[in-house]
């Protein structure tokens, strides 16, 4: 994220850090594969029904690939079980980095036929050919209004080789050659930062960045076009229930595609599609939207599902982000 916003973010953060005080310092203490201390109580509200779904957040490592700075977006490896996706905010090239649970470098892949403006989030699904599973790198943020067009780059994610853990950015691997999905609103220029595909239908979802207003929810229909520009459908609006509004920053679906994991500088949320197998994925947009602690983090611009469903992960901007992992009860 460009930095023109920074003043107001350390404003609200430096509130929300007076009222953590010395809770959220105890939090640290403990080293880093000790349970946080919830930023705030696990509570109900009338967006949902608490944060009890998850257990407390906990730091599994931190992120040792040292030009790894600004974790914007993190997506689980379909092909590589225990295996994680990031990329840089902007100023970054088009790499992907590929790490373990322990934090430990897995590759760096430099991705064929892109640039990166500002690539805000990651998402692993479905894609033109059966059987191969696929990243999308979202190309998506905006802060100063001024894109008519944002894009999407579709690569059929990498296979990973023990030899790739010595990779650098300076001598990367190299992708297939990457498909360019050129979006633009029906209504105007947004900044976005969260990225989503459908693990089953492919469809993609954009959902819009906006300071302590309603997030606005996008959609791209599967199959996508890599050759002309799809105008966008506005399909819904969410009401987050944080003390930032909709400055939502990263998302996920599950791989059952039956919940949606978003998030904001501060805290994680969750929606849930209902009960009735008449409901299709898009009335999720309606439901109501749950907090998740995910502890303290410098900058949280990311969130996935682990492969399995079972939990969400979370990463940081800044050096050695820690990796935290809240697992579902």
């Amino acid at each position: 994220m460009p930095k023109q916003r920074w003043i107001l973010i350390f404003a609200v953060v430096a509130i929300w850090a007076f009222a953590v005080g010395e809770q959220l310092l105890s939090s640290t203490r403990g080293g880093p594969t000790a349970p946080l201390v919830s930023a705030s109580p696990q509570r109900k509200t009338s967006a949902g029904r608490g944060a009890g779904t998850y257990g407390a957040p906990v730091v599994l490592a931190r992120l040792q690939t040292s030009t790894v700075t600004e974790s914007s977006g993190i997506a689980a490896s379909r092909n590589h079980p225990g295996l994680f996706w990031t990329h840089n905010d902007s100023g970054d090239g088009p790499f992907i980095y590929s790490f373990d649970r322990q934090g430990k470098s897995r590759g760096v892949w430099r991705v064929s036929g892109a640039s990166a403006r500002d690539w805000e989030d990651i998402a692993a699904g479905p894609g033109p050919e059966p059987n191969r599973n696929y990243l999308y790198l979202g190309d998506i943020g905006d802060n100063g209004s001024t894109r008519a067009t944002i894009i999407v780059y579709r690569v059929p994610e990498p296979t990973i080789k023990t030899a790739d853990a010595n990779s650098t950015r300076s001598k990367a691997g190299t992708t297939e050659a990457a498909e360019t999905i050129q979006l633009r609103y029906p209504d105007g220029r947004h900044d976005a930062e969260t990225l989503l595909v459908h693990p089953v239908s492919g469809d993609l979802y954009v959902i819009t960045k906006e300071l302590w207003g309603n997030a606005s929810v996008y959609k791209a229909t599967a199959p996508l076009d890599a050759i002309r520009t799809t105008t966008l459908v506005l399909i819904g609006n969410l009401k987050i229930p944080g003390l930032l509004g909709g400055t939502l920053t990263g998302g996920d679906i599950s791989p059952d595609g039956r919940r949606v994991a978003l998030c904001d500088y501060l805290h994680g949320y969750e929606i849930v599609l209902g009960e009735r197998n008449s409901e299709t994925f898009d009335s999720i947009w309606k439901r109501p939207v749950t907090v998740i602690e995910l502890g303290p983090r410098k900058q949280g611009e990311a969130i996935c599902y682990s492969l399995d469903g079972k939990a969400l992960l979370a990463t940081s901007e800044g050096a050695r982000s820690p990796l935290i992992e809240v697992v579902r009860r």
